[in-house]
């Protein structure tokens, strides 16, 4: 790939919505999203950044998105620099083919869509897991469980309930679906 191509990669990709920021860099401004196309100052390294999130908020999940970069995120990875999560693409400059190129900002965008929910939903599962390991071992049933679960949110210690009941039953419902789909699971 020559340099030149990079911008005719982008504009084929995003249109008018690319602007060459230096002459080794490229941004481009979606409504969701911002990607950064940086040559290094040698030309020998290619990288293209896509801001997730502040890293606050995925301070529950980094072991998961380590993880993510062993195992599923492929030749994209997450990082954390300015105390953001960014998804990233690096790779030698020399060695990279158009079709990696936009191979690589689909992944991105995809990781950037994506967000954080399904490591967020797995860090909740092992935790429900948890809740009932320690209920399993501690001899309660399912439905001591449950009205454990509702005596805690009574008092305020699993956080409190919002004055609508609505939000009450919705969210006693969903602890329930939980425990009924992970209590056969779990010894």
């Amino acid at each position: 790939m020559m340099i030149e191509e990079i911008s005719s990669s982008l504009i084929d990709y995003f249109g008018e919505k690319v602007v060459q920021i230096e002459p080794n860099a490229w941004q481009v401004e979606e409504e969701n999203f911002r990607l950064l196309v940086l040559l290094s100052d040698e030309q020998t390294w290619l990288r293209i950044l896509i801001p997730i999130a502040p890293v606050q908020e995925a301070q529950a999940i980094l072991s998961q998105l380590l993880e993510a970069n062993f195992d599923i995120t492929q030749s994209t990875r997450y990082a954390v620099h300015q105390n953001v999560v960014w998804g990233v693409f690096q790779y030698p400059f020399s060695s990279v083919t158009e079709t990696d190129f936009t191979a690589a900002i689909a992944t991105l965008i995809e990781l950037h869509k994506k967000g954080f929910s399904e490591f967020f939903n797995q860090l909740i599962e092992s935790r429900i897991r948890q809740v009932v390991l320690m209920a399993k071992r501690q001899g309660q049933s399912m439905e001591a469980t449950m009205q454990t679960l509702e005596r805690f949110y009574a008092e305020g210690l699993m956080g409190e309930m919002e004055a609508d009941p609505q939000v009450k039953e919705r969210t006693l419902e969903a602890w329930r679906q939980q425990l009924e789909r992970l209590w056969p699971e779990v010894e």
